[in-house]
């Protein structure tokens, strides 16, 4: 009962924290602008303003603190999810394995957390040292979220150590609910923190609650943190989180599964492996949705950034991307794949394995088709133009948004599979639902197909909308398949899973998963700060640095190639450490 009253007090808590507090701060903003207190237009700095400390390349810095924090954040915000979720599962099931690998997952992020904390100060520093004009313009426009902001670190300080370091001692019983209670209050500030540093970074591309022309305030705080993009970004970072988390979890459990000689260790990180997968799976395969949206709503609010990302000097980068994407899909299918082994009815599934790899390497080889190519004069007038006459129509949309739709559908089929590996449907329908489960497929792989193929008929502005009928087949077999597959194998009679029974390269695509998405969060990064080209905040306040310039594609990438490989020693180091903490000396004798 003690502990009952307790949650309902921390829920009453979190209320008047994420609720009442801003609405205060708003209130007061409001209040003074009511009485009079007008506040100036964005300033605008000359060359001058921009203090030089030491020859630094200001932007570079800047840029490698900001990437650096956001890498260490995005792990930090995900891990608590899953470690909330698993122990909830634990806690229903009553198996012991899901809290312990929940607490391991907790392990990893306290290692990591000090350096997130690092490289967020040094990047608060940077900005105001670099550029202060910026930092005391958006100052003024949040006003008291600037206050909160710290106040919110400093309770997710709090609540993080409590949540860990109170883990045994509030294991079982109705201490469990006060446990998980404050796991609620460490996702919900984690999350807050996201939500505001979104708000901040999207005003910057899509002002809002100001004066369009002298960038003068004239809305309120809400009016300028809920901008055009606020809520696109929100959605695709706390997906691609989900899946970043996964990822680096994922590589944590292939490094302790190779650095293990005991079978019983192995078959315990070969399992943390397998849940890691599936999460990173989980939340990639809505991730292109969320980009497309993002996308959408970048046209909607300025053509010419929308023509900038697709169409301009960014446009090549996406066929960076696409390479990038596809080695995240033949990885996380290769891990399952060779994941048939664990059990004795996978090799009933591995016959099918060659043709999903036909659809995946397919879809893939597509999607990085580019629609026109690099060409030099002689070249061009031996290919009778920039535009390939037979692969020239793979580089455009249509066919780009059906081999990634196919290649979501066969990644989620490798997923099922192993999944009815080891288990047998007992339900007397369970011929009618695989039968089910089949149409489904075909049914919906032949819908993406034709849309894909109406999309090169219909005119332009009706190309997104055939994307449209793609998306809603996709989700459509995998919500469906998934709901069959949960009803038809309800009381399933479960076959043996080996644990531990994989080959070590298997655990290298582990590894691959974690590069390349940090390699990918880099890249789009670098696009969506690039879309604001010479300004720092769109239309309102221009860069006049040194540095306001696109930096090339060759520059960036070796920027991102250096941030991405500083961030992979980092995570070794911290899965080195967590792994010292784990172990002890033998006795002598």
């Amino acid at each position: 009962m003690v502990f009952n009253n307790t949650s309902k007090l921390l829920a009453l808590f979190i209320l008047f924290i994420f609720i009442l507090v801003p609405d205060i701060a708003i209130a007061a903003a409001d209040a003074a602008k009511e009485a009079g207190q007008t506040i100036a237009g964005a300033p605008q700095p000359t060359r001058a303003d921009y203090p030089i400390i030491g020859g630094l390349n200001s932007r570079t810095m800047v840029w490698g603190f900001a990437q650096m924090h956001l890498f260490l954040a995005a792990f930090v915000l995900a891990v608590p999810m899953f470690a909330i979720a698993m122990e909830y599962v634990g806690h229903l099931t009553k198996d012991e394995r899901y809290d312990a690998m929940a607490h391991e997952f907790m392990k990893i992020t306290m290692s990591a957390y000090s350096l997130t904390a690092l490289f967020g100060g040094s990047l608060a520093l940077a900005l105001f040292l670099f550029y202060p004009q910026l930092m005391e313009y958006l100052m003024k426009v949040f006003r008291g979220q600037f206050l909160i902001y710290p106040v919110l670190f400093l309770l997710e300080s709090v609540t993080l150590y409590v949540y860990y370091y109170s883990w045994n001692s509030l294991r079982y019983g109705n201490r469990k609910w006060f446990h998980m209670t404050i796991g609620l209050l460490l996702n919900t500030v984690g999350l807050s923190l996201m939500f505001i540093a979104n708000a901040w970074a999207t005003f910057m591309m899509s002002p809002s609650g100001v004066d369009p022309t002298t960038g003068a305030v004239i809305g309120t705080v809400w009016e300028a943190t809920r901008n055009p993009l606020w809520n696109p970004v929100n959605l695709h970072r706390f997906v691609a989180n989900i899946a970043y988390g996964g990822a680096i979890v994922g590589g944590y459990a292939a490094y302790m599964f190779l650095a293990s000689k005991k079978k019983d260790v192995k078959a315990h990180y070969d399992w943390m492996g397998y849940t890691s997968n599936f999460i990173a799976i989980a939340g990639f395969l809505p991730l292109p949705f969320a980009g497309y949206w993002l996308m959408a709503e970048i046209y909607a609010y300025s053509q010419q950034m929308g023509i900038t990302a697709m169409g301009g000097i960014l446009a090549w980068l996406f066929i960076i991307q696409a390479v990038l994407i596809g080695t995240i899909m033949l990885a996380a299918n290769y891990y399952l794949w060779c994941g048939l082994m664990r059990t004795d009815r996978g090799a009933q599934y591995a016959r099918y394995v060659k043709y999903i790899a036909v659809v995946i390497v397919g879809g893939f080889l597509v999607w990085v088709t580019p629609h026109s190519l690099i060409l030099t004069t002689d070249e061009i007038r031996m290919l009778g133009g920039t535009h390939h006459k037979f692969l020239g129509p793979l580089g455009i949309m249509p066919a780009k948004n059906t081999a990634v739709n196919l290649m979501l559908v066969f990644t989620f089929l490798s997923l099922q599979m192993f999944y009815r590996s080891s288990r047998v449907p007992t339900v007397k329908w369970a011929k009618a639902g695989n039968m089910a489960i089949i149409a489904l497929y075909i049914i919906g792989c032949i819908n993406i197909v034709f849309a894909g193929l109406y999309g090169y008929i219909t005119p332009t502005v009706y190309k997104v909308g055939a994307a449209v009928p793609q998306v809603v087949s996709t989700l459509s077999i995998i919500v469906f398949a998934a709901t069959i597959d949960a009803f038809m194998l309800r009381g399933a009679k479960s076959e043996k899973v080996h644990w531990g029974r994989m080959s070590e390269r298997s655990q290298y695509a582990l590894f691959v998963l974690p590069v390349a998405f940090t390699w990918l969060m880099g890249l789009m990064g670098y696009i969506r700060s690039s879309l604001r080209t010479h300004w720092h905040v769109y239309t309102i306040m221009k860069d006049q640095s040194a540095d306001a310039y696109i930096p090339t594609i060759g520059q960036a990438g070796n920027t991102i190639t250096a941030i991405t490989l500083s961030f992979m020693a980092i995570m070794v180091f911290v899965f080195w450490l967590s792994r010292l903490g784990a172990s002890s000396q033998e006795k002598p004798i």
